[in-house]
């Protein structure tokens, strides 16, 4: 009876065995394997990473903000942290966060200053709050129209280039994602470099 209860857990260890081998081929080699050239076959940008090249090297990621205080640069949405994008997140800080009231102001008030406004109600939003992740590309057409004279008298523009600047602004300028989800939007980074390109 012993013997007979020592091969049927044999049995059974092999099966689990086997069943186990055949699992991590399957779940762990094949599978990725074929996602992996599925998403290369048909998404080769978004399943490289979102590269943006420049002159034959990598200068950035589509899908990352990046941190620009330069006034020749439009600058992106505040980052809680940095830019940084192994600890991405936002500062947690509630709306009755003394800490948060502090950077919403200093945010505001700075963006006034280097950007000429003496409205600041009428400063967009994401140019005061940060993301939830610390990293978002994006920012409204109004927030980059807010920044276009700083960014032309830095670079010394004439009227011309200023208008070719605009022109960028609109014309990068993308909508809803599947035109529902989200609101008008523009890339920060890819925005510089076109405007680094202008002459």
């Amino acid at each position: 009876m012993n013997e007979e209860k020592e091969n049927i857990m044999k049995t059974q260890l092999l099966i689990a065995l086997k069943f186990f081998l055949v699992m991590t081929v399957l779940t762990g080699i094949a599978y990725p394997l074929m996602m992996t050239g599925l998403a290369q076959l048909c998404f080769p940008s978004k399943a490289n990473g979102s590269l943006i090249m420049k002159n034959g090297k990598i200068a950035g990621y589509e899908l990352i903000g990046q941190k620009f205080d330069s006034s020749i640069y439009f600058w992106s949405r505040p980052s809680a942290v940095d830019y940084n994008p192994v600890p991405s997140g936002a500062s947690n800080f509630g709306p009755t966060s003394s800490k948060l009231q502090k950077q919403v102001s200093e945010r505001r008030m700075l963006f006034a200053a280097r950007n000429s406004i003496t409205d600041l109600a009428s400063i967009p939003k994401e140019m005061i709050f940060a993301s939830a992740s610390g990293l978002d590309p994006h920012i409204s057409p109004e927030a980059a129209l807010c920044q276009l004279n700083r960014v032309a008298t830095a670079r010394n523009f004439n009227a011309v280039q200023k208008q070719k600047i605009h022109q960028l602004i609109k014309g990068m300028t993308e909508g809803p994602q599947y035109f529902i989800f989200g609101e008008p939007r523009i890339n920060v980074f890819k925005l510089n470099l076109a405007v680094d390109n202008i002459r």
